[in-house]
């Protein structure tokens, strides 16, 4: 078998630029002058954790769509949360993902698979910490971590975002 092409199931808000799906992002006001566009690359656990900080914490993380975007005059850091164990046959999609992001882009590893395998960290198809194949701005232990503690890392960003 060739060329295996990995999809990550991310919810889509529509067509990408490039013809892809294009996943949901969220907005998340930080600083006093600029925001964070918030991706999700929900892979595991972590993630159900992810979509509950959206749900208890609506005011903090607002889904972004296109009319967001184009009325806001504060310039945007892209931010890639990872949440759940990553593969070894995973991680280039991460990678990919992580080099379509536009500058400036900071990435969070959100819980202990994503940070260094967690209890599979043993397997031989577990990368032992997504930090192998993008750089990490913050890291956020916990299995899993608990929502509020996504929300205090998004706000600790401000002070890790690029000036």
């Amino acid at each position: 078998m060739t060329g295996v092409e990995v999809h990550l199931g991310l919810p889509t808000v529509g067509p990408a630029p490039d013809g892809g799906a294009r996943p949901q992002s969220y907005r998340v006001e930080v600083g006093d002058g600029y925001a964070l566009q918030v991706l999700d690359l929900g892979l595991a656990c972590c993630a159900v954790e992810f979509v509950s900080a959206v749900a208890a914490f609506p005011d903090v993380l607002q889904p972004e769509d296109d009319d967001v975007h184009a009325d806001s005059a504060r310039p945007r850091v892209a931010v890639m949360v990872v949440s759940g164990t990553v593969t070894d046959k995973m991680a280039p999609a991460v990678r990919r993902a992580y080099d379509r992001l536009p500058e400036p882009r900071l990435v969070v590893s959100f819980g202990s698979c994503a940070s260094s395998g967690g209890p599979y960290w043993d397997s031989y198809c577990v990368t032992k910490g997504i930090d192998q194949v993008v750089p990490v701005d913050l890291y956020v232990p916990g299995c899993p971590p608990r929502p509020e503690a996504l929300v205090q890392a998004l706000r600790a960003l401000d002070r890790c975002a690029p000036r």
